[in-house]
């Protein structure tokens, strides 16, 4: 059925945490409406959504360059990631 992708437990997995992610903002959303507007370190006004979407492209972009600079094993820049992901909600 799905043999068209070639669908790892890694490629499921990050798909699982990006639903995940969605799913919590849309809980967070409902029990708190209104976004969360405010302006961070960049001198953007964000929503969470914004925030959301800025640390998944910024973990895209820091594992694209691991790979190309450095090569494998992805734990230190899963590391970095995640880091990544506190530092945009919380400053961002």
């Amino acid at each position: 059925m799905l043999s068209w992708m070639a669908w790892t437990w890694p490629t499921a997995l990050v798909f699982i945490g990006i639903f995940t992610a969605i799913g919590i903002l849309i809980a967070v959303e409902i029990r708190h409406p209104g976004g969360d507007a405010r302006k961070g370190v960049l001198g953007l006004t964000t929503t969470r959504g914004d925030r959301l979407f800025i640390s998944l492209l910024g973990t895209s972009y820091i594992f694209l360059a691991w790979l190309g600079l450095v090569g494998m094993p992805l734990w230190w820049p899963l590391a970095l990631a995640i880091a990544w992901g506190v530092f945009c909600f919380w400053k961002v």
